[in-house]
């Protein structure tokens, strides 16, 4: 998937965002990150990265 890092990157703006100007606090990020960790591991894992590729690349058509 060549979308990985730098989608990684804009989700990691969107976090810092969150956190500076949101009130994200610092367990809340780690509770996501966890959460994300966790959710790789499941057998969702393939289903999501393919549902994040085709909205990638339905975004990147337009």
């Amino acid at each position: 998937m060549n979308v990985s890092i730098p989608l990684v990157a804009v989700l990691g703006a969107v976090v810092w965002l969150a956190w500076r100007y949101m009130g994200l606090r610092a367990w809340h990020v780690v509770v996501c990150l966890l959460f994300g960790f966790f959710l790789a591991a499941t057998s969702a894992a393939p289903e999501i990265r393919r549902l994040v590729t085709v909205l990638v690349q339905a975004v990147s058509k337009n």
